[in-house]
């Protein structure tokens, strides 16, 4: 039984509700469930996009600019963490007594709304987890429901409306949103250095993750990380675990490189259930991939269901995501933004057959790149080539004294450019025959990206 908190009852209270900024890729896939569950929805934000597109093609009004009459004849406001306190619709619902709710708050509500909410945590390979299991269950007609951190391509949206009792979420970490998450499996991939900036100390994090599978009845856990077996310890859900080592429940055996990703078997007590070949290049999507197929294995999916649908998986949106192939080189996006993920995203553009691999970052707040200077340092000189935007500070001011010029001083072959146009130009011009470059980074990077594309057709 799960228990109720007060948004839960200001859900089923109201029928009318206004989503601030519902054109954000966190606040679309809401919006979306509670249109299918027959809220009568209005919406503003500030820029055309993709998922505003969808939330107008299924009839909900949206207004292009926030203004205080936006509101009217609204029962509740949902907001991104992105609005400030002084937005003009925020603050005419408090002039008029209209109860306001956070995205997470909302999303929390929406899990206790469903019998069977899958919950992926992890610092590392949340959203493209969650997009496998979305697409494994899509794909063998489980019709689930899925609210994801990135864009799902096959189904061109990071958000999945479904008829079954099925919800599919992304549960991030970040100054502990995913508490409000009432999780009925929770996954757990890894546990690393990152949001220290909130957390103070690892074992807070590792505290804050205890927390998220304690509320769950059936855990999955990466065996092979000590800190998730740490935030495992004294939980009464029943724990699955994954890994590469064979003491753990499912794991992998035989692992070869293929074409576009590694070949593995799925292997459960000295059993081999499959053998997937991943269109998902990177040793650590076959981590991923196995703790898919072991949630959806569970979920009662065949086991050659699971194997069709992870070869089908070609990446989530900006997880390694290829967007061109050109006259001299290949061009693809990733959201790597800490040290543990460029590595990854990195060694795996290694292991393919390229000349070069041309790293674009852009580093994301001032904090994390202050605090992980050395290990970025070391992550990017896996790179044979890197171009350096300047700090995205995003909601926080520079009080370190870090800039870039910190991380390209101690790279061998690093240079320093800024606005996207001008790093288009510097990609267009520094490749040659053979070459791989990958955009990279939390913040926008991926702008870059689409211009190199325009330019180059």
């Amino acid at each position: 039984m799960k228990l109720l908190r007060e948004e839960d009852k200001i859900i089923t209270e109201v029928k009318r509700v206004h989503f601030i900024g519902i054109g954000g890729s966190g606040m679309c896939p809401l919006a979306e469930i509670l249109n299918k569950k027959g809220y009568i929805l209005t919406g503003s934000d500030n820029n055309e996009s993709d998922p505003l597109k969808r939330i107008k093609n299924l009839g909900i009004k949206v207004f292009m600019g926030h203004n205080p009459e936006n509101i009217e004849g609204a029962e509740l406001i949902v907001y991104s963490a992105a609005i400030s306190e002084d937005n003009p619709e925020i603050v005419a619902a408090r002039e008029k007594g209209i109860p306001t709710m956070e995205r997470s708050h909302l999303l929390g509500a929406l899990t206790r709304q469903f019998d069977n909410v899958i919950g992926v945590c992890g610092t590392h390979g949340k959203t493209t987890v969650t997009s496998m299991i979305t697409q494994i269950l899509l794909l063998n007609k489980c019709d689930p429901s899925a609210v994801i951190g990135g864009r799902l391509p096959l189904v061109n949206s990071n958000g999945v409306t479904g008829g079954s009792e099925t919800l599919v979420c992304e549960a991030c970490e970040f100054v502990d949103t995913f508490l409000q998450m009432s999780p009925d499996i929770s996954v757990l991939l890894n546990i690393d250095n990152d949001h220290l900036d909130y957390f103070k100390t690892m074992d807070n994090l590792i505290l804050s993750f205890h927390k998220f599978i304690k509320m769950s009845s059936k855990a999955y856990i990466n065996g092979d990380d000590e800190l998730c077996y740490k935030a495992a310890m004294d939980i009464n859900a029943d724990i699955v675990t994954f890994g590469f080592e064979s003491k753990n429940d499912y794991y992998a055996e035989n692992i070869e490189a293929g074409k576009f990703g590694f070949c593995y078997d799925v292997m459960s007590k000295g059993e081999k259930i499959a053998r997937i070949e991943l269109k998902a290049p990177g040793r650590h999507n076959v981590l991923n991939s196995l703790a898919s197929f072991a949630v959806c294995y569970e979920q009662g999916v065949d086991a050659e269901g699971i194997k069709s649908a992870l070869e089908k998986f070609t990446g989530a949106g900006r997880r390694f995501e290829f967007i061109g192939e050109f006259e001299n080189f290949i061009l693809a996006d990733d959201y790597a933004h800490h040290p543990t993920e460029i590595k990854a995203t990195l060694n795996a553009a290694k292991q393919l057959n390229y000349n070069r691999v041309i790293a674009v970052f852009q580093p994301f707040t001032f904090s994390r790149t202050a605090l992980l200077k050395d290990e970025f340092i070391e992550a990017l000189s896996i790179a044979d080539k890197v171009i350096l935007t300047s700090i995205m500070g995003s909601r926080e001011v520079n009080t370190y004294g870090i800039s870039s010029e910190d991380i390209k001083e101690k790279l061998n072959d690093a240079i320093i450019v800024d606005g996207f146009e001008n790093i288009a130009d510097a990609i267009i011009e520094t490749t040659q025959k053979g070459d791989i470059v990958i955009t990279m980074g939390g913040g926008d990077i991926y702008k870059a990206a689409y211009i190199v594309k325009e330019k180059l057709g």
